[in-house]
Formats: C-alpha cells, sequence, structure tokens
C-alpha cells in the first residue's frame, strides 16, 4: 500500500486579494492581532517593500506569508525580514521555509545589499542569518545578541545603528 501524495503547496508575490487571508493567518500563528496590524500597517504606509511580501498556497488557501520592510543601517537601506506567519496546522511543513528563501532570493535578484531579522536563533540561521553584532550591527534597545540577525544578499553588510520602519516601534 502506497501513501497518498502529499499536498505541494506554491509560492507567489501577494495580491490585494490576499490581504484579508494574511491578517488572520497572521493573527492566528501569533495568538494576537499585534502583528497582523503591523502587516497592514507596513504595507499601508508604503515602508514594505513593494513586491517583497510572499505568500504560500496550498489548495487555494493561503498558509504561509512572509513580507520584507525598509530598514537602514546608518544611511545605508536593506531590508528587514518580520513578520513570518504559517497557520498553526501548517507548522513545520517546510511552507514557512519555502516562502522566506523564495522572499530572500528574490530581495537579492533585485538588488537588495543586505537583510535583517529580530527572531528565534535557533530558526533563522538556516537561510544564512548571523547574529548582526558580527557585523558591527547596534541597536538603541536591548535585545538578546543572538537573536538579532544578519546577513548579506546582494552587497555588503554595513556597520552602524539599525534602525527599522517606523510601524515597529522599536
Amino acid at each position: 500500500m502506497t501513501n497518498p501524495p502529499v499536498p505541494q503547496f506554491t509560492v507567489r508575490p501577494e495580491t490585494s486579494g490576499d490581504f484579508d487571508a494574511i491578517h488572520a493567518l497572521t493573527a492566528a500563528a501569533f495568538g494576537q492581532v499585534d502583528e497582523a496590524e503591523l502587516v497592514d500597517a507596513l504595507r499601508g504606509s508604503g515602508n514594505g517593500v513593494e513586491g517583497l511580501s510572499f505568500v504560500g498556497v496550498l489548495e487555494g488557501e493561503v498558509i504561509a506569508h512572509a513580507m520584507l520592510s525598509r530598514c537602514f543601517v546608518g544611511e545605508a537601506p536593506g531590508v528587514c525580514l518580520a513578520p513570518c506567519s504559517v497557520w498553526p496546522e501548517h507548522q513545520r511543513t517546510g511552507a514557512g521555509t519555502a516562502v522566506i528563501e523564495a522572499l530572500l532570493a528574490e530581495a537579492a535578484r533585485r538588488g537588495e545589499a543586505f537583510a535583517v531579522v529580530l527572531g528565534h536563533p535557533e530558526y533563522y540561521p538556516r537561510f544564512g542569518f548571523t547574529p548582526a553584532s558580527g557585523f558591527g550591527i547596534t541597536l538603541h534597545v536591548d535585545v538578546p545578541d543572538e537573536a538579532l540577525m544578519a546577513m548579506p544578499l546582494g552587497g555588503e553588510v554595513p556597520e552602524g545603528a539599525l534602525a527599522f520602519a517606523p510601524e515597529f516601534g522599536v
């Protein structure tokens, strides 16, 4: 007896028709609406980088999402990966990893120099992120050193103070 095939998801840029699904997904993944409202605010302000918000879709349903917003290290522009969400029942299926990999590859293709993330130090190194302090990046608030990470995309990672989009409140 053979197992039925595992359903395959696709990864693509978000469309305006995905906004409500992304909001619901993000709220469910984080167990609160704060991150969902952050996604909406970044998109609405223009601080979410146009075309760099991707979804994973399974059987017509948005099951994963990640976006890049503009950040700066000193005067050098880069991108910040966050928030990233997967419906709880689809976590640990590779959907989140696929969305993030595709998103970072597209950012590199577009010539973005570097990416940063403030997140789980056990998860993000798989994409190439390492502690931002190793690049000489500082943040004006205290966060665990291993949680603030950076990686080169299509250029150098600069040294200096990190500034997130204002919607982050950091």
